[in-house]
């Protein structure tokens, strides 16, 4: 199952946040890994600071139980597709998947 997010003009630079609290119990996060799909559709590592087929990670963050990353640029009417990987203080790993269309405003 994927999620989505609400739409982003490719000018704009917006967070967009993965609330990890309905899995983690009492655990807590330990690492946060994005990944966008490439232009040929491999899942690839979306760094702090790097762009990936069109899509920039300007910046992730993780405030208690929420993961966040800030986006920037993009593809006029491209969806992407985003997976945030989660590692707890357990040892226990998770993803979700998540689609973002980039759309004029």
């Amino acid at each position: 199952m994927s999620f989505k997010w609400p739409p982003k003009d490719k000018d704009e630079q917006l967070d967009y946040s993965v609330d990890w609290s309905r899995f983690l119990g009492d655990a807590t996060i330990s690492g946060i890994v994005w990944y966008v799909d490439d232009s040929s559709g491999t899942k690839t590592v979306l760094t702090e600071g790097s762009t990936v087929n069109g899509i920039q990670n300007v910046a992730q963050t993780i405030s208690g139980d929420v993961a966040t990353i800030n986006l920037g640029l993009g593809t006029a009417n491209y969806d992407y597709k985003f997976t945030c990987r989660m590692t707890d203080n357990s040892g226990s790993i998770a993803e979700r998947v998540i689609r973002l269309k980039i759309k004029e405003q």
